[in-house]
């Protein structure tokens, strides 16, 4: 049985949880003329499964991109707080690199793994931004380097045993199941001990049995990690499920923000994404 040790080892963040650990204001992301977001804006709070949920083209993963820093929009910021939750950094000025190494890791919708390279080793580069010696170091593998490795070793270790991928650590990843990989993507994203958490669909594409599995592994990194996560997700039962807090898009607006039971009972949201009821 895993235990809260994880708390520790697996999330750097020290923000106190039920404080905001993101804030996101006024975010417009246009291309050409097209607007992708308009104005959006929301609070993710430590602690939280945050689901985004929205109808295809309502800018979703876009929005995810923001915060990331793949994409930077021409107005708005997300703000991540550190530290104590007084520390503050708008991450729509930072790069993705900086980003990461600032605790937001996040997964894409489409598998982005090294398919000829093992689970373990797939993991191992997935902690190359905490990596501090050079190659040839690395190479020789003596002192502090030998010392490095380990201690990386060790945070892979536990990712691999908190998503059950012993049976598969000396496995090519294109040799897998597809539900197999898309466990490895999300352990690729928590060996970089996030703050916060961005999956991009993890269980776009899989049967129901595969989407359970992937939601009670969501919720362990969640509880046991004490990850706070953003979640964009299409199966309306898992997103009720598991979330504490549901903000909707439609359009590139954000047309709802509350509880899994107000969202559902929000007309707007029935009516653009769940579907109006026939009379």
């Amino acid at each position: 049985m895993l235990g809260r040790a994880y708390v520790h080892s697996l999330n750097s963040s020290t923000v106190p949880v039920g404080s905001p650990i993101l804030k996101i204001s006024d975010i417009e992301l246009r291309f050409g003329g097209v607007v992708a977001l308009h104005d959006v804006g929301f609070t993710v709070t430590q602690g939280h499964i945050h689901a985004v949920i929205g109808p295809n083209g309502a800018g979703k993963s876009s929005l995810l991109n923001c915060v990331s820093g793949l994409y930077h929009p021409q107005k708005g910021k997300a703000v991540l707080h550190t530290g104590d939750g007084a520390v503050t950094h708008t991450l729509t000025q930072l790069p993705p690199h900086k980003i990461a190494r600032l605790g937001v890791a996040r997964s894409f919708q489409n598998i982005e793994l090294f398919s000829h390279l093992t689970v373990l080793e797939n993991l191992m580069l997935g902690r190359h931004t905490h990596m501090k010696h050079g190659v040839m170091q690395s190479l020789l593998w003596f002192g502090p380097a030998r010392n490095q490795e380990l201690a990386h070793r060790g945070i892979v270790e536990e990712v691999i045993d908190l998503l059950s991928l012993q049976p598969f650590r000396h496995k090519p990843v294109g040799s897998l199941a597809y539900g197999i990989q898309k466990r490895v993507e999300l352990g690729r994203a928590l060996v970089l001990q996030p703050a916060l958490l961005l999956l991009d669909e993890p269980m776009a594409g899989m049967n129901s049995e595969e989407k359970e599995d992937m939601a009670r592994y969501v919720l362990d990194v969640h509880e046991l990690a004490g990850v706070t996560v953003i979640l964009i997700e299409h199966d309306m039962a898992v997103v009720m499920d598991i979330s504490d807090r549901v903000s909707v898009l439609d359009f590139g607006r954000l047309i709802a923000d509350g509880t899994p039971d107000e969202v559902k009972a929000n007309p707007a949201v029935i009516e653009a994404y769940l579907g109006a009821e026939e009379h």
